[in-house]
């Protein structure tokens, strides 16, 4: 049995609703690419054209919208190839030397006539000094620009599944004049600001106008609105209604009138007049008065511009106390107003003018701080009526970096001691002091300061010169110290024969006996005192290899009883062992020396993320391989948005842990972070960058858990989203359960379920079992939504019972031809069994469709037949137990004609007609009926009655002498039948005879006195220039007519025209002169009397004024 076609669902938004899906593909890209940065890569897709008519058409795309092909050149190629054999094309794209900004999702999409096919693969571009790490986000771009977004695509974070959006509510248009006037004069600037008042001050002053009392109008029944607001670009109708309907209206805009065209339409409809101002603009902001002769009203239109909105958002910044700071933005209009915020107060130009500056350049806008101190440090905020963004400052005291360090010096008598040292500002000054005294400048000590270096000059250098030297940087608790110690050369008289003897100095960059630690890149000179006669042969070695240069970064200075020891710029290879072995005659010495380089550490290695929140991160990272010589103290870290170069950094105290939280980071904003080494000498280089990471935090828990249905096996639960989803999105949801009492919770579905509703199969019969759902995004997972109580897993018996529809419970009647369709719910557990009796036997599957499910049963007949009627009874039955519902459906037609329709009587002008109702009600009941009547000699017919209930009727108002015929139609619901009966005999009305008795004839007394209906009205001409004067008579007899100037007759002067056209009387002026002016007077004259009327005539000389 055919079973009724649903209606087509309507295609998915963004679908092609004339282009279908088909499989044209026989090679798609891979789905995820890993590609090395600096490296090309190629992706192939082919296409099979045996079915295709034409030839196909290939895009490829990144993101949704960025077609490629306008961007080919040499980072972008593309190559297309053709198979005659195979019929089958090949297209390529080879991306040349992959960077960073070409990771991101990309579809391919061919399209040929009807058909259509696409493929979407994700490209993820990782640094080529860096191995490939775990990280959730490594496949993700973005192909919006700008800084905090930077180019991570968000939307590959989420499930490619076509997801519906909820709608947003419309908020109701909002009156800014209304605001306005209820406000108070305090909140103004916030208004302003809100809605996008530019001319604040303007409007205030056109708000005091509307404020005033208008005065009671007699010429307009209803006035102009006070105010009208609309947005730009938009349409706009005003409109009042006057007294008058004839009257014309002058429509003014701030005084000057204004010209109908395609922008201002005007239109008079009765009373009401309508001014109408399409696209509207800026210029439109004005007054606007409809002015009725004296009388006017006047209405103010405010014309609202659109959100401004932010296109470039504000930087991080970390400066030390001093610097200057610049926060600037771009917005998407010019001239647009920002707010500028500093955490939770507004920054004005009245208030803070002595800290802040603002710069407006076009779309730009800065907040500049000239100098920062601690206390500016914070959150700053920029806000425009469409948009906001915020950048944090942070503030450190101003420290001052040793760049070189003063180093010990050993000198002799009369030799020149130099003490050197370089620190980062080459603006500091500083004071050197001896043992705590500060030493002062003489002709033997000299200090200088040349940029950032500071020397101390001791010349012919004394014992008493030895001591501790120090110098102190003014303005920072920082002092570098040094010693200086004085060789004093001893005369001993000994014998000539004296065994050679190595003296070591103990002090200075000696930490034990034997070892001397040295900076990596300061200077290393060590000198050895030498005894012993004859004079000894010195020899310097380090391992097995003697060192004997005397020029160069590792060398041998050698003097009398001294050996010189040094190394220029210390390196990492420089450290080791080193003997010093001297010999004469008389013996031999030697001592072995330990020189240690330290230096910096090496950057930390491997730093990334291994879990994110909503505003924090946990970043984790290996120790450096080479901590320098020197342990490490710990670690400072910096981040900074994806896209920026501006580091902000996250500690300032040594931090000796290697997993450091990041907090106060933005959801759903692209991080990197990067982390320096710190032990005693320096600061180590920073890290490589952190693969991008995002803050998001999983969803809240999902709301409103019920159990909509339980069986002996089954349950069913219903819940609705969370109500905090956040920037990750909501990926699906996990539903758990386990038995009450035990603690282990068990899935109930293998992959994430999409839908707010979900069946648990498989549960045991009787056993009290607890449920919880859990969403889940990239996240994680949220707070579980648990039942507050568990659910005993049996099925409850519900009786049968049919819900009847209220409009089947009356007779169900429909037309031949139509459909029926009824849907009966009904309700029970377990489920039901439903059966269809019609007239008490089961309904023929030849005739009518059923169709059952678990809660409804449909009646479907596809076109209805009068045989369809009869009683129809739905019978629901679970085991012994039924409900029952009865349907009456009727299928009704159009009656046939009546029956014997005849002409019973004729008298006068009426005839009675009588019929019989049709053989064929149509199954339904006769409602009336429509007679009509036709002249013999017409044969045109004319409705007589309609819905004529009766089956006889009189037929009045027939004209005499004619013979009629008759014809009547049968109507029921359906209307009137298709054919009428005609009568079996005409009506013929005679005639009779007839007298005119014609009324006599009174003659209407039409005379009266001459009366001039329109006066002579008073012209002033110019002379050489014809001119007419007029007036109008009414008179009977026909009057006389009289013309005089000045009281005098005019005769038959051929310079005077006169004329009589139906008493529109005409004087014609040939070209008068000065001469002719006066007084004209026209007088009428008959039996009954006179009138005259007369006029002035003025006649002007024009001027010629002459060409200078």
């Amino acid at each position: 049995m055919p079973e009724p076609v649903p209606e087509a669902a309507p295609p998915a938004d963004g679908e092609n609703q004339s282009t279908s899906l088909s499989g044209l593909f026989v090679e798609k890209p891979a789905e995820n690419v890993v590609a090395v940065a600096g490296s090309d890569v190629t992706f192939v897709a082919k296409v099979d054209a045996s079915t295709l008519t034409r030839k196909p058409t290939m895009k490829w795309l990144k993101g949704k919208w960025l077609d490629l092909g306008s961007k080919a050149g040499k980072h972008l190629q593309f190559k297309e190839t053709y198979d005659r054999n195979t019929k089958i094309y090949t297209y390529e794209m080879k991306i040349v030397k992959v960077v960073a900004g070409d990771a991101g999702g990309y579809r391919c999409e061919v399209t040929a006539k009807d058909k259509c096919d696409s493929s979407t693969f994700e490209i993820s571009v990782e640094a080529a000094h860096q191995e490939g790490q775990a990280d959730i986000l490594s496949a993700f771009k973005r192909a919006d620009a700008g800084e905090d977004e930077g180019d991570l695509d968000f939307s590959a974070l989420l499930k490619a599944t076509k997801k519906k959006k909820k709608p947003e509510k419309e908020e109701p248009e909002i009156d800014v004049w209304e605001l306005l006037k209820n406000a108070h004069p305090s909140e103004y600037e916030k208004i302003a600001f809100q809605y996008g008042i530019t001319d604040l001050r303007g409007m205030l002053k056109r708000l005091k106008k509307m404020k005033e009392v208008q005065k009671p109008s007699e010429a307009f029944l209803k006035r102009l609105e006070s105010c009208y607001s609309v947005e730009k670009g938009k349409k706009i109708v005003m409109s009042c209604e006057v007294l008058d309907p004839n009257v014309q209206v002058k429509w003014l805009k701030n005084g000057q009138e204004i010209k109908p065209s395609a922008k201002y339409v005007m239109e008079a409809n009765g009373n009401v007049r309508t001014l109408t101002i399409n696209k509207s603009n800026l210029s439109d902001d004005a007054a606007y008065e409809c002015v009725v002769g004296e009388d006017k009203c006047s209405t103010e239109v405010y014309v609202k511009e659109p959100p401004i909105t932010i296109t470039k958002l504000m930087d991080d910044y970390h400066v030390v106390v001093g610097e200057r700071v610049e926060f600037e933005i771009e917005v998407s209009e010019e001239g647009a107003h920002v707010m500028w915020a500093f955490e939770d107060q507004e920054i004005t130009k009245d208030k803070d003018s002595s800290k802040y500056r603002f710069k407006k350049d076009g779309k730009k806008h800065t907040l500049i701080i000239q100098e920062a101190t601690l206390d500016d440090a914070g959150m700053y905020h920029a806000w425009t009526n469409g948009g906001h963004t915020k950048g944090e400052l942070e503030v450190e005291e101003k420290e001052l970096e040793v760049l070189q360090d003063i180093a010990d010096l050993t000198v002799r008598a009369t030799d020149q001691a130099v003490f050197k040292c370089e620190v980062s500002d080459d603006k500091v000054t500083g004071k050197w002091f001896k043992d705590g005294v500060e030493v002062l400048p003489s002709e033997r000590i000299k200090m200088s300061h040349i940029g950032r270096f500071h020397r101390l000059v001791i010349d012919d250098v004394k014992p008493e010169d030895a001591g501790d030297y120090t110098f102190v940087p003014d303005g920072y608790a920082l002092s570098l110290s040094a010693k200086l110690n004085f060789l004093e050369i001893k005369i001993d008289y000994v014998p000539r024969q004296d065994p050679p003897k190595i003296h070591l100095d103990t002090t200075g960059n000696m930490v034990s006996q034997n070892t001397i630690i040295v900076v990596a890149g300061n200077k290393l000179r060590l000198d050895v005192e030498i005894t012993g006669e004859p004079a000894p042969t010195v020899v310097w070695s380090k391992g097995e290899e003697a060192v004997v240069a005397t020029e160069g970064r590792v060398r041998v200075e050698s003097r009398k009883d001294l050996s010189c020891f040094v190394i220029e710029g210390a390196e990492r290879t420089d450290e080791g062992n080193y003997t010093i072995c001297v010999t004469n005659p008389v013996g031999e010495d030697k001592a072995v020396l330990f020189i240690k380089i330290v230096d910096v550490p090496d950057p930390p290695e491997n730093v990334k993320c291994t879990g994110v929140g909503e505003d924090c991160a946990t970043i984790v990272w290996e120790p450096p391989k080479f901590d320098g010589g020197a342990p490490i103290k710990g670690y400072l870290m910096e981040r900074k948005k994806k896209g920026s170069s501006r580091w902000t950094k996250l500690n300032f105290d040594v931090y000796e842990s290697t997993t450091y939280e990041a907090k106060r980071m933005i959801e759903g904003v692209l991080y990197e972070m990067r982390v320096f080494a710190v032990n005693s000498i320096g600061l180590s280089q920073p890290s490589l960058n952190s693969k991008p990471f995002m803050p998001i935090a999983p969803t809240s828990e999902p709301t409103r858990l019920t159990v909509h249905d339980v069986t002996d096996s089954t349950c069913s639960l219903r819940w609705l989203a969370p109500e905090k989803i956040g920037a990750g999105g909501l990926d699906g949801y996990v539903i758990e359960y386990c038995k009450e009492g035990d603690t282990e919770w068990v899935a109930a579905n293998t992959d994430l379920w999409e839908k707010q509703g979900f069946v648990v199969r498989g549960l045991p019969v009787g056993e009290k079992i607890n449920f919880r759902v859990v969403a889940v995004n990239i996240a994680g997972r949220s707070p579980p939504a648990t039942l507050s109580q568990p659910v005993t897993i049996r099925e409850v018996v519900e009786h049968p019972k049919i819900r009847l529809p209220r409009e089947l419970r009356t007779k169900y009647i429909r037309r031949v031809g139509d459909k029926i369709n009824l849907t009966i719910p009904f309700q029970g557990k377990p489920h039901p069994i439903a059966t269809w009796l019609k007239d008490g036997q089961p309904v023929d599957p030849k005739m009518v469709n059923v169709r059952n499910t678990n809660v409804d049963s449909i009646l479907f007949i596809r076109s209805a037949e009068r045989e369809h009627s009869g009683t129809y009874e739905l019978v629901l039955k679970i085991e012994n137990m039924e409900d029952r519902a009865t349907i009456s459906i009727r299928v009704i037609e159009k009656p046939g004609p009546p029956v014997n329709v005849r002409v019973t009587d004729v008298w006068g002008f009426n005839a009675a007609l009588e019929w019989e109702p049709p053989k064929d009600d149509g199954n339904s009941e006769v409602t009336g009926y429509t007679i009509q009547k036709a002249d013999m000699k017409t044969k045109e017919w004319f409705t007589v009655y309609e819905h004529n209930r009766r089956t006889n009727c009189t037929v009045s108002d027939l004209i005499m002498g004619n013979e009629y015929q008759f014809r009547v139609y049968s109507e029921n619901l359906c209307g009137l039948s298709e054919e009428p009966r005609m009568s079996k005999n005409t009506a013929v009305i005679a005639k009779t005879g007839l007298e005119l008795k014609q009324a006599a004839y009174k003659e209407k007394d039409m005379a009266c006195a001459p009366k001039f209906t329109q006066p002579l009205v008073d012209r002033s001409v110019v002379a050489g220039y014809s001119t007419a004067i007029s007036c109008s008579v009414r008179g009977f007899p026909k009057p006389k007519i009289v013309w005089m100037k000045n009281r005098m007759i005019i005769g038959e002067d051929p310079k005077f025209l006169m004329q009589n056209n139906q008493g529109v009387l005409t004087l014609n002026i040939r070209k008068p002169s000065t001469f002719d002016a006066g007084k004209y007077c026209c007088m009428a004259v008959n039996d009954l009397g006179q009138d005259e009327v007369e006029c002035k005539l003025d006649v002007r000389v024009a001027i010629e004024t002459e060409n200078k």
